[in-house]
């Protein structure tokens, strides 16, 4: 009989306690990221009980690492970063280097030295990807003119945090030599000096950027292209990630820069390509199963004992996530002119770190240039910032109320022009109206038909592209989640003539359906389905009628049988079908 291996065992034991310490967190309304964590820590060193094996864990965490950073690259938008490009760019590098320059300076006073203290300012600089969009979306900001400065700043950070990832490792080379069971860097062989091995760092990146951008740009959407053409799923599935996995390992292999770096631009030069939606879509199942394995890696090396050992330290951490970023942002965006509310907003949104955060104390700590120390308050001020993140939105939220309904109206003679809606959301004033949820292949071809027999449409969709032809066809949009329910109140149900639900996802799709049922009893919901199985659920779940796809285009050939085609009539059972 066969005994599980550790691979097993952390895969297993990480897998199972990521998933109840963060379905807890979420029962909480923390982040599940800080229930990852804490799967992490029980599974660790300084807890009793099972011990995985760290050295599996950190290969995994780099497979993570990956395609977090495959991730960040497939939803770099430079459009959303020009749109706010005169803010975010000059914000957010100041904003850096305030942290940085905090952080450097509790380093030295901790006695660490100058180079462990620009990596411990630079981890604190940076906030949570994850958090942020989450903190957003819950509260409808996202398209708000707060959100889109906060996203774009959030890239800003993103890129210089890829910098830094390029450079740390040249810097500790150059600085303590090589590492055991490491060649001797450049810096040893050429006597090159920091600054000469920089350069040549930097050359390095330069050359790998050009490859990317003349022989990549052109090598992976052909390669995407020509899987999505052989009609397997499968195989396009597989194609994403060994381009995610192939190209990290080239840039590290070929151009001696960090997995990272390479696997940022695999992402940002599929983002590109017209099946970059699909690439997401196919690759996030997996990305998302090792990025929990990341966090989980991650919380195995905090020690809790500093929360005891260093409370001193820690606070002043948290003084620096909290407090010193945010209200350097805050600074910025008022010296900006932007109003009081999205300051606020935006200093809530990155008084917070996570993922970036971890990936530099790790490298720092194994490259022997960050004590562990510093890992350790990185974690917890990690942790204890997610937790808190929640509690200073409420405060802010709370605080710009009162003040805005404290503001005096402006005068008649004056008319102010209309302020900006302060959430994503704002409900329809539509009746007698038909409701189209998703705008896909399927619903798009419905609205269409419905468009054109003069019916009033609004769409439920969250995607860019299928907003822009909903809006093109004439459609009212509500842009979310319909499984959201603050989403689907906003769509009037109450006085819709019918639902149709294109999605595909027969999970989601049945969150809708019970959803608007629950709102609206007598209302007619039309929903799509791909199985028997998917057909019984969301009849279940409220629908009046559930159309399986392949039934029909199954009726469709039948009919087509029933009466054979005679002199020529082929082009018209090719219009049918």
């Amino acid at each position: 009989m066969m005994h599980p291996g550790p691979l097993i065992a952390i895969l297993v034991a990480g897998l199972c306690l990521a998933f109840i310490f963060g379905a807890l967190a979420q029962k909480l309304r923390f982040s599940p990221l800080v229930g990852y964590l804490l799967a992490g820590v029980a599974v660790g060193p300084f807890t009793p009980g099972f011990v995985a094996d760290q050295g599996l864990a950190n290969e995994l965490a780099e497979i993570g690492v990956i395609l977090l950073m495959f991730g960040v690259g497939l939803h770099f938008s430079l459009k959303d970063l020009l749109s706010v490009k005169t803010i975010a760019v000059p914000g957010a590098l100041v904003q850096i280097a305030v942290a940085t320059l905090l952080g450097l300076g509790l380093a030295l006073s901790l006695g660490w030295g100058w180079v462990a203290g620009l990596v411990f300012g630079l981890a604190l600089s940076v906030a949570s990807t994850v958090v942020l969009l989450r903190a957003l979306q819950e509260r409808r900001l996202v398209q708000t003119e707060k959100g889109k400065i906060a996203v774009g700043w959030l890239i800003v950070e993103d890129l210089a945090m890829v910098l830094a990832l390029v450079l740390i490792p040249t810097i500790a080379d150059a600085l303590n030599g090589a590492r055991p069971g490491t060649p001797v860097p450049l810096s040893g062989q050429f006597d090159l000096g920091l600054w000469g091995v920089l350069g040549l760092t930097l050359a390095k990146v330069v050359a790998f950027i050009a490859f990317m951008l003349i022989v990549g740009r052109r090598v992976i959407p052909w390669v995407l292209h020509w899987v999505a053409h052989t009609g397997s799923r499968e195989l396009f599935r597989l194609a994403v990630l060994a381009l995610a996995l192939g190209v990290a390992f080239m840039a590290a292999s070929l151009f001696g820069v960090s997995f990272a770096l390479g696997a940022f631009f695999a992402g940002m030069i599929l983002n590109e390509s017209p099946l970059s939606q699909r690439a997401a879509e196919e690759s996030l199942p997996l990305r998302d199963a090792f990025a929990v394995l990341f966090f989980v890696s991650v919380g195995m090396l905090f020690d809790p004992g500093i929360l005891l050992r260093a409370p001193l330290p820690l606070l002043a951490t948290l003084a620096i996530i909290l407090f010193g970023k945010s209200l350097a942002a805050w600074l910025i965006v008022r010296a900006f002119g932007r109003s009081n509310a999205v300051a606020l907003t935006i200093s809530a949104s990155l008084a917070q770190i996570g993922e970036f955060s971890f990936i530099l104390a790790g490298l720092g700590v194994s490259l022997a240039i960050l004590p562990e120390q510093g890992r350790d308050l990185i974690l917890a001020g990690a942790i204890l910032s997610i937790l808190l993140n929640p509690v200073l939105f409420a405060i802010i939220e709370r605080f710009t109320t009162e003040a805005s309904s404290a503001k005096p109206k402006p005068s008649a003679a004056k008319p102010e022009p209309e302020p900006e809606p302060e959430r994503d959301i704002v409900a329809t004033s539509l009746s007698d109206h038909m409701v189209v949820v998703g705008y896909g292949r399927v619903g798009a071809l419905l609205g269409a038909g419905l468009v054109a027999q003069g019916e009033i449409l609004l769409v439920i969709e969250e995607q860019p592209e299928a907003i822009a032809i909903a809006r093109d066809q004439g459609a009212a949009v509500l842009v979310g989640n319909a499984a959201d329910p603050g989403v689907l109140a906003a769509a009037g149900l109450a006085r819709a003539r019918r639902l149709f639900v294109a999605i595909p996802e027969s999970f989601e799709a049945g969150q809708v359906c019970e959803q608007a049922r629950r709102d609206n009893p007598e209302l007619p919901i039309i929903a799509r389905a791909h199985s028997d199985a998917a057909v019984e659920h969301l009849t279940k779940c409220g629908a009046s009628l559930t159309i399986m796809g392949e039934a029909e285009i199954a009726r469709a050939m039948l009919a087509l049988c029933e009466k054979p085609a005679v002199n020529g009539d082929a082009s018209a059972d090719k219009q049918l079908v």
